[in-house]
């Protein structure tokens, strides 16, 4: 069977802000994929030309935002007819950008914290009164919490948007939810158990996610078995809106009331020791070996 994959190109690093969490991730799947019998290499973008990808089958697209996770590599790929894992071009790109992807979320009815888009002629004071403190200023199109402030006292907006615009033009002014933050990592058909996850830092930043090993995830994740059923159907609903396939993660936070709201998508997953995916996968009885070759069996074109 493993000959079937015929020679698979793991992408990883590439020149993106997340590059060393890709490289990382990218390890795990290649060495994954070897231990099993499958003819897999490591394919940087950053370090050699596309073109030699031509003598690939199958690639699996281990890189994480810009340039691996916003459509362009998946559009190289489908140019090429090398069936790719993961979302197509069009939900790669509006998954990337969590302003569009929050449009259509709100467009059929999941909810999303309330928003503003900032930029340099926003009046900041009028945003802070109507989101209320503490809130969250964002990059619209960067991961790994990359870029993000939280905005505790009035006043300090300005400086953070004056960061997040430092790593993209779109920048985003959220609501702060503050009764939990979870994630549904999505397998195929189906959303694997939910996870819950407590920092140990103010917020869920790029430390608190790769380099520390004092955040705690909790899985089972402690809400109630019908809820949590009903919150994996709508996360597979919010993936399936946008045209997603394959694999991949929605995070949504909870208020003090119990009201989830839908945050973002993660089309590329992060594959490293910290990485969300492969915990809930293995509380749903699947190791990360099983994982990586059940995405790649989903790896297509189109």
């Amino acid at each position: 069977m493993m000959a079937d994959f015929g020679k698979v190109a793991v992408l990883l690093g590439g020149n993106s802000a997340e590059r060393e969490v890709s490289l990382k991730s990218g390890a795990g799947v290649l060495a994954a994929l070897q231990r099993q019998g499958v003819d897999a290499q490591a394919f940087d973008p950053a370090e050699r030309s596309l073109d030699a990808l031509s003598g690939f089958d199958r690639a699996f697209v281990m890189l994480h935002g810009r340039g691996g996770e916003d459509g362009t590599i998946q559009g190289a790929l489908e140019l090429m007819g090398i069936p790719y894992t993961g979302s197509g071009v069009m939900a790669s790109a509006v998954g990337m950008d969590k302003w569009r992807t929050k449009l259509l979320w709100q467009a059929v009815g999941l909810p999303v914290p309330d928003f503003v888009m900032l930029d340099a002629s926003s009046d900041f004071a009028a945003v802070e009164r109507r989101l209320g403190l503490p809130l969250f200023v964002k990059p619209a199109s960067e991961g790994s919490s990359i870029g993000v402030s939280k905005v505790r006292e009035a006043g300090a907006l300005a400086a953070a948007f004056g960061e997040a615009v430092t790593h993209d033009r779109l920048v985003i002014a959220e609501q702060g939810i503050l009764g939990g933050e979870y994630t549904v990592a999505i397998l195929g058909d189906e959303a694997l158990p939910i996870i819950r996850i407590v920092p140990a830092t103010d917020f869920y930043d790029y430390d608190a996610k790769y380099l520390r090993d004092d955040t705690k995830y909790l899985c089972p994740c402690g809400l109630p078995e019908a809820r949590e059923a009903e919150l994996r159907a709508q996360a597979l609903e919010a993936f399936r809106v946008l045209g997603c396939r394959g694999w991949g993660r929605v995070d949504f936070l909870m208020d003090e009331a119990g009201k989830a709201y839908f945050l973002e998508v993660n089309t590329s997953p992060g594959m490293t020791d910290h990485s969300l995916v492969p915990m809930a996968a293995r509380v749903a009885g699947i190791s990360y070996d099983a994982l990586v070759l059940r995405v790649l069996e989903h790896a297509t074109l189109g």
